[in-house]
């Protein structure tokens, strides 16, 4: 039986087959199923299978036990009519007692063969309920990414960002803990796209973001808003401390064929104020943002003719 055989043949059986695990059904649709509901089926699957194992030991052992037992009973049964003569009535009903005994001892045998085909079967379907849970993990990990991550840069996306800045403007507001946002844009970024294409372009936007996650601190998130425009959040970080962050971003070299392209970027940050919406904060850093570029419009994109 190939694998699509064997999942059709799970996604069948009845619930009671696995008890406490939820049988999928194909109308299911992944995207509905949360990544924490996936592993909490796992591990129930896991808890089952083991619970099929030993019922597997314990059903060989009963095996034993009552195989032990018969064979006991009838040699108890016979020992009479060994040691001494018996008559031809006490013949017949020992005769009787062994062929029930040998009865009994045929049906428990059926009856186990079909419990040991039941677990196996039990067992298989685990195993195959197990590996379509694994894929859908899989499945519900890379949705999560194509939810929060940016495509192009592997930043998070404007979605993620707004949602982080909403948590951490809420715990300031809790715990008063300094909060500072940052804006970034990358100055004639159009001129690059214009002059040596949009693979360029990207590939700047690329290097830049490698260069800014390199930069920020593990408790800080960078999230590309759009374009060529990028927001850091800075939990527990006052503004006064941005500089010092900006200085080792620096400048991006690019190199593009024989050719290196410097890429500089305008800054705008600000920092939290107590009662201010995740909204007003973005919009001071966002004033400050356009202020910088206005002060720093001779900052273009060069190219420099023969760099190695």
């Amino acid at each position: 039986m190939n694998r699509s055989a064997s999942a059709t043949l799970f996604l069948r059986a009845p619930a009671e087959f696995l008890p406490g695990i939820r049988v999928l059904d194909r109308s299911d649709s992944t995207s509905e199923i949360s990544l924490e509901q996936q592993i909490d089926q796992i591990e129930i699957a896991r808890k089952h299978l083991r619970g099929l194992e030993r019922r597997d030991w314990w059903l060989w052992w009963s095996a034993v036990t009552v195989m032990l037992l018969l064979t006991l009973a009838v040699v108890i049964v016979s020992l009479p009519d060994i040691l001494r003569e018996s008559d031809r009535i006490f013949q017949l009903n020992l005769n009787l007692a062994i062929h029930a005994l040998v009865a009994l001892v045929l049906l428990f045998n059926l009856y186990t063969v079909y419990q040991q085909w039941l677990i196996k079967r039990l067992r298989a379907q685990t195993a195959t309920h197990l590996e379509i849970l694994s894929r859908l993990r899989i499945r519900a990990e890379e949705f999560q990414q194509l939810a929060t991550r940016d495509s192009l840069t592997g930043l998070s996306n404007r979605r993620l960002g707004e949602e982080r800045l909403a948590a951490e403007v809420a715990r300031s507001e809790r715990h008063g803990h300094p909060l500072s946002v940052l804006l970034l844009d990358l100055n004639r970024f159009k001129g690059i796209n214009d002059r040596y294409g949009h693979p360029t372009g990207d590939m700047v936007l690329k290097k830049f973001a490698e260069r800014l996650n390199r930069v920020i601190r593990a408790s800080d998130l960078a999230a590309r808003l759009g374009g060529d425009e990028f927001l850091v959040i800075l939990p527990e970080c006052l503004p006064d401390r941005i500089p010092i962050l900006l200085k080792r971003l620096g400048e991006l070299q690019v190199d593009w064929g024989d050719e290196k392209l410097t890429v500089s970027s305008a800054a705008g940050w600000a920092g939290y104020r107590n009662g201010e919406t995740p909204a007003q904060l973005i919009e001071r850093a966002d004033q400050a943002l356009y202020a910088n570029k206005r002060g720093a419009r001779e900052e273009i994109p060069s190219v420099i003719p023969g760099a190695p």
